[in-house]
């Protein structure tokens, strides 16, 4: 099998999942300084934001942060119900709901070109809890993969873990470039997208809808290969 798919399929998984960081960099970046400083895809940041705001005497959101929260976890939750019963690693329906990932990400970006989601309290509010179903659905699919330190949605654990396992603490440095890739990866996301607010609203979910689909297509390349590659040597041994 090695011979026949020279890239290893943990070693493809990690590269898919930190393509989707960069991803949720593009989309928080898009949402914290397009939509009323809401996150759609780090949760600890609105769980925080809502402390802060429910404590009065600032002018931080609540509404839009608050139903990104409850969006979000529905959306994990579909996801999880849908992959319940799917096999381990990558699956066709592991295709398929990153695959509705991407598409929901290009309907929200022809939704944000045409309606005034800037100036409309209930059509902004629509598109930040949109989004963060739809990470809600990346993060759980993604979690799903179990590759170690990507998450795709936040790095907290990431930046512990890089800090306490380096050579500076007594640590091994494992996973180190991994981890730092995560890292930047989801920092480099953040910066184009706001570098993409500067041309339109749209050109950010536009961008995670090519990354998620590329994805989902490049995911459902290898599974496929995996599978014939495998039916063959069942076939040789036989």
């Amino acid at each position: 099998m090695r011979s026949r798919l020279p890239l290893a399929t943990d070693r493809l998984h990690l590269i898919l999942m930190l393509a989707l960081t960069f991803s949720t960099g593009v989309v928080d970046a898009v949402g914290y300084l397009g939509l009323d400083r809401v996150f759609t895809g780090n949760m600890t940041g609105n769980v925080v934001m809502l402390g802060m705001a429910f404590a009065g005497g600032t002018t931080l959101p609540i509404l839009r942060p608050a139903l990104a929260l409850v969006a979000f976890m529905v959306g994990a939750a579909c996801a999880g119900r849908v992959l319940r019963a799917a096999p381990s690693g990558w699956s066709p329906r592991t295709s398929a709901v990153f695959g509705a990932v991407a598409a929901g990400m290009a309907a929200l970006s022809i939704f944000v070109a045409v309606a005034p989601v800037q100036h409309s309290e209930l059509e902004g509010s629509i598109t930040t809890s949109v989004m963060a179903l739809l990470m809600g659905i990346q993060a759980a699919t993604a979690r799903r993969l179990k590759v170690a330190d990507v998450t795709t949605v936040v790095v907290t654990s990431t930046i512990t873990g890089l800090a306490a396992d380096s050579r500076l603490a007594g640590g091994s440095g494992a996973l180190w470039a991994r981890r730092a890739l995560a890292i930047a990866l989801i920092l480099l996301g953040a910066l184009a997208g706001s570098a993409a607010l500067h041309v339109h609203l749209w050109l950010g979910p536009a961008l995670s809808a090519v990354i998620t689909g590329a994805v989902a297509w490049v995911g459902h390349r290898r599974s496929v290969s995996e599978s014939r590659v495998s039916g063959e040597l069942v076939g040789a041994s036989a």
